[in-house]
C-alpha cells in the first residue's frame, strides 16, 4: 500500500476527531486521532504534507448542481475562470454549468469550448460539468441534439430560465435523456401564471405595489413533471423548489415510487419575501422568495429528504444591471462565494445536522448525476475542505471572488471560514502568509 503524501490531523468529522491519510490523490484511510496502523505508522514520511486541523471541520468538497457561469457571451457578468475561482474558495469541487449562454450550449462545439476554458483556467479544478440545452436555442420548440451533447461531456439537460410548456415535447425529452442515462433538470414555471411577477404574490406584494408571482405558477409545472416521472418511471430533477405546494407534490410522487429528485437554494432556506420590503433588486430571484411558512416547509423537506440536495443557482450580474428599479432588474443572486457559510449557519443554528448538510451538498447530487464524490472511504477521491466553524467573515464585494457582487448577504457576518480545499490530493486553497479572511 502507498505511503501517505498528505495527512490531516485531528479534524472533526461528523462528531469524531480523526486523521485523514491521502496518497496519490485518493483517500488512503480515516482513523481516530492517535491511532496507529501497520499501513500508516507515525511519524509521517519525510516528504509528507501534514496539516494540523485541530478545531477544524473536515468535509468533502461540495457539488453545485446548478450554476450560471455566463461564458460564452456574458463575460462581463462572469467568466468560467472567475466562476471556478469563486467555487474553489467557496468549497466547491464540481460545478454544473447551465446552458443559457450566448450562444446557447446546444451543440458540441459550445460544450467543447466551455470545457477547454475550464482546463485552461483551472487545470487542477474545480471540475466543470456542463449542462446541455434541452431544446435548440432554449426556444422550447425542438429538442437539442442530446446524444451529441452527452458525447461532448454534458452531464444533464435543462431549459433553465425558459420553461418547456409543451408537455408532449417534455415527455420526449425525458425519454431521450433516459436512453442516454442522463437526467432532465426542470425550471418549473408556468409563464402564463408567472406573467411578469417580480416577487411572491401575496399581501406584501400588494402593499409594495409590485406585481406578484403566485406559488401556483411553480406548483402546476411540478405536478406535470412528477406525474410524467411516475407514469414513465423516468427520473426528473426539479430545480430550485420554493413553496410548500411543490414540496407536497414531490413528497406525494416519491411515496408512489416516482424517481424524482429536487433541489433548494441557500437563499430560499435563509430569506423570505420580506427581503423585498425596501425594493431591493438583489432580492429579486426566480422563483421568488416566498413566505416564512414556505421557508419552513423547505427546511423540513431538506431535513427529511423530500428535497434531496442543495444548489446555489449562482446567477451573477454586473452592478449596473441591479442598480435600477426592481421592475427592470434581472433575476438572480451570486451564490458561489457565500453558499458554504450561509448553509453552515443552518447547521450552527440546529436547522440541519452535519449529515444532512453533507447529503445535500455531496452524496445526493453525486448519486443523481453520476459524479464521483468523496465519502471518506479508501479509494475515494481526496476532495476535501477544512472549515473553521469558530471563525466568521463579513461579506463585502472585495471578499467575493465572483465578478457578480449581487448578494443578499452584503454586509452580513457569516460563520464558517474555509481554511483549506484539496481536490484529488492537490491544494486549491491553503492559508497564505499575512491577513486571512475571517477571524
Amino acid at each position: 500500500m502507498s505511503a501517505p503524501d498528505c495527512i490531516v490531523r485531528a479534524a472533526r468529522l461528523n462528531g469524531r476527531v480523526v486523521d485523514l491519510y491521502v496518497a496519490d490523490g485518493k483517500v488512503l484511510e480515516v482513523r481516530e486521532t492517535g491511532g496507529i496502523s501497520a499501513t500508516n505508522p507515525d511519524p509521517a514520511p519525510a516528504a509528507c504534507t501534514e496539516i494540523d486541523a485541530t478545531g477544524l471541520v473536515l468535509l468533502p468538497s461540495l457539488v453545485d448542481a446548478h450554476a450560471h457561469l455566463r461564458e460564452p457571451g456574458h463575460e462581463y457578468k462572469e467568466t468560467i475562470a472567475s466562476g471556478l475561482d469563486a467555487a474553489a474558495h467557496g468549497g466547491f469541487g464540481t460545478v454544473m454549468a447551465m446552458a443559457n449562454t450566448a450562444p446557447v450550449n446546444d451543440e458540441a462545439a459550445i460544450t467543447d469550448f466551455m470545457l477547454a476554458q475550464a482546463r485552461r483556467a483551472a487545470p487542477h479544478g474545480p471540475r466543470l460539468r456542463p449542462i446541455g440545452a434541452l431544446t435548440k436555442g432554449l426556444q422550447g420548440r425542438e429538442l437539442a441534439p442530446m446524444a451529441e451533447l452527452a458525447r461532448a461531456g454534458c452531464v444533464a439537460f435543462s431549459n433553465d430560465g425558459a420553461p418547456v410548456t409543451d408537455s408532449g415535447l417534455f415527455r420526449r425529452a425525458l425519454e431521450y435523456s433516459s436512453d442516454l442515462g442522463l437526467r432532465v433538470i426542470d425550471h418549473c414555471e408556468d409563464p402564463g401564471l408567472a406573467d411578469g411577477g417580480v416577487m411572491h404574490e401575496g399581501a406584501l406584494s400588494g402593499r409594495l405595489g409590485l406585481k406578484g408571482q403566485p406559488s401556483t405558477a411553480e406548483a402546476v409545472q411540478v405536478a406535470r413533471d412528477v406525474l410524467l416521472s411516475l407514469q414513465l418511471r423516468i427520473p426528473v430533477h426539479v430545480a430550485h423548489v420554493s413553496c410548500r405546494e411543490s414540496v407536497e407534490l414531490i413528497a406525494w410522487a416519491k411515496q408512489r415510487g416516482a424517481p424524482v429528485t429536487a433541489e433548494v437554494t441557500p437563499h430560499h432556506l435563509v430569506f423570505d419575501e420580506t427581503a423585498m420590503r425596501d425594493y431591493d433588486a438583489d432580492a429579486k430571484v426566480n422563483p421568488p422568495l416566498r413566505t416564512a411558512d414556505d421557508r419552513e416547509a423547505l427546511r423540513q423537506a431538506l431535513r427529511d429528504g423530500t428535497i434531496d440536495m442543495l444548489a446555489t443557482d449562482h446567477a451573477p450580474h454586473a452592478a449596473h444591471e441591479k442598480e435600477v428599479p426592481v421592475d427592470e432588474a434581472p433575476f438572480g443572486v451570486s451564490g458561489l462565494d457565500t453558499a458554504l457559510s450561509l448553509t453552515w449557519s443552518l447547521v450552527a443554528d440546529g436547522v440541519l445536522d452535519e449529515a444532512a448538510f453533507v447529503r445535500a451538498w455531496v452524496s445526493a447530487p453525486g448519486a443523481a448525476f453520476s459524479l464521483a464524490v468523496n465519502a471518506f472511504k479508501p479509494g475515494d477521491p481526496a476532495d476535501f475542505l477544512l472549515l473553521d466553524p469558530a471563525a466568521t467573515w463579513t461579506v463585502t464585494p472585495q471578499a467575493m471572488r465572483s465578478k457578480g457582487k449581487n448578494t443578499l448577504c452584503r454586509g452580513r457576518t457569516l460563520p464558517g471560514v474555509l481554511r483549506y480545499h484539496y481536490l484529488a490530493g492537490r491544494p486549491l486553497v491553503a492559508p497564505e502568509p499575512g491577513p486571512a479572511r475571517g477571524r
